[in-house]
């Protein structure tokens, strides 16, 4: 049977190491390590068997191996082999292959999918003239296993665990890493992160998502590097701010882009807007917003994109908004005309698609409308499809300041019981236009007893 080890290197290219990691294979026993098969989806295992069945090298790669070890409970599981992806797809008819720049098979059982990658290798692309034809020659590189262990990201993410053995294969260190909740990056950190600067990124968060210290020399460049995030396409890293802050550690994911200074490539305007907050209000209202982010996640409900960028830009729009009013802008043309900018400022970095860029933008026009009292207006509102949202972006608000209590205590009231909130608030208001009216003095009739003719 033909094995995917034997495929020839195109062009020439030659298999390349980072200068400063040599795959020593080191094998751990399975009674050296807590990995269980009691752990693993049924479906891979499934799959895992039926590639070693066939005579191939089968085994579970990646984050499903690293998040086992810690304990956790991965989502994933995705499957390195030495089959070339039309042999996968010959071995399992619910098989499709997807993937340009390099052939992946999907497995499909339901609504689980165990993705089955062949081992990669990289190559010296120095005569290849553009990134992206760089990328899909070196990515099309079928090696073996410790050419695909050395290609990888992270070392922590370089670990296979064997079906044949149930061992765990390590050719670049990431299980004692993995040990010391250490996030080191497979070669040299610089380079690494000039060939594809949303490593750092996945630094940040990974190093969030399992409570793990990035290690000292992959830290280094982060900071200084940041400014190559802006050649980054901005669809991806749209999609990259979604796993940062809707994956359920969005908290620990903006302090660290915070240290390394990421935030500021990222988001530079609302970085602005929160340097020069001087009280910290700006940022005790974004934290809080990210910690209730993170506590729906936890609870397994649904958190919204829109919402997200409303509170990640908020500072921005407050900030455009204050200028564009001291330059004598009515309030209501102000408030438009700040919500575009923001939103057209931010596409420069972060590609944020209309359905959530529009959502995101009614938020913030509503936050006025919740100080008008008025019935018609009331009903309107209640009815309006962001309401929810927007009242919800209102209590977050009281983190920053508490002036908005007395709104928001009606709005809560309204949604309840609405004709009762706006008769309670018409009798006030009566009763302060009433107090407010000067009493009129009345005449008194002339009569006998003042003196004067009856």
């Amino acid at each position: 049977m033909p094995r995917a080890m034997g495929v020839p290197f195109p062009c020439g290219a030659r298999p390349l190491m980072p200068a400063d990691h040599t795959a020593v294979s080191n094998v751990i026993p399975r009674d050296a390590h807590n990995v269980s098969r009691r752990d693993i989806s049924p479906n891979a295992l499934r799959v895992l068997y039926r590639l070693r069945e066939a005579g191939f090298g089968a085994y579970l790669v990646g984050g499903a191996v690293r998040d086992l070890l810690i304990g956790g409970h991965p989502k994933d599981f995705d499957v390195a082999t030495d089959a070339t992806p039309e042999q996968v797809r010959g071995l399992f008819r619910n098989c499709r292959l997807i993937g340009r720049r390099f052939r992946l098979a999907h497995v499909v059982f339901g609504r689980e999918i165990i993705e089955v990658a062949t081992f990669r290798a990289n190559t010296d692309d120095a005569d290849v003239q553009t990134h992206e034809v760089a990328a899909v020659a070196r990515d099309n590189v079928f090696g073996s296993i410790e050419d695909d262990a050395i290609r990888r990201d992270f070392t922590a993410n370089a670990l296979y665990y064997s079906i044949g053995d149930f061992s765990i294969r390590d050719d670049v260190g990431g299980f004692e890493d993995v040990r010391n909740r250490l996030l080191r990056l497979i070669g040299d950190p610089e380079r690494r992160y000039r060939e594809d600067p949303v490593r750092m990124l996945r630094a940040i968060r990974l190093a969030a998502k399992l409570d793990f210290e990035i290690e000292a020399a992959t830290a280094e460049p982060i900071q200084r590097l940041a400014p190559l995030l802006r050649d980054a396409a901005p669809a991806r890293l749209f999609e990259e701010c979604l796993k940062l802050f809707l994956s359920g550690h969005a908290v620990q994911s903006f302090l660290g882009l915070e240290r390394w200074k990421l935030f500021d490539v990222l988001f530079p305007e609302a970085a602005v807007a929160l340097h020069s907050n001087r009280s910290g209000a700006l940022r005790r209202m974004l934290l809080k917003g990210l910690a209730d982010t993170d506590a729906r996640i936890a609870a397994d409900e649904p958190a919204s994109p829109a919402f997200l960028f409303a509170m990640l830009l908020w500072p921005a729009y407050c900030r455009a908004l204050a200028r564009l009013e001291s330059d004598g802008i009515q309030t209501a043309e102000a408030q438009q005309r700040a919500a575009d900018r923001v939103t057209l400022h931010q596409m420069d970095s972060i590609a944020l698609p209309r359905r959530f860029s529009l959502p995101m933008q009614e938020i913030w026009l509503l936050q006025a409308r919740f100080s008008q009292r008025q019935r018609r207006r009331v009903f309107r509102l209640l009815s309006h499809p962001r309401f929810r949202a927007a009242f919800d972006f209102l209590v977050l608000r009281l983190t920053a300041s508490d002036e908005h209590q007395a709104d928001v205590d009606f709005w809560r009231e309204a949604q309840q019981h609405p004709d009762m909130a706006v008769a309670a608030l018409e009798a006030s208001q009566a009763e302060e236009i009433k107090g407010d009216r000067p009493k009129r003095r009345r005449r008194r009739r002339p009569d006998a007893q003042d003196g004067m003719p009856p």
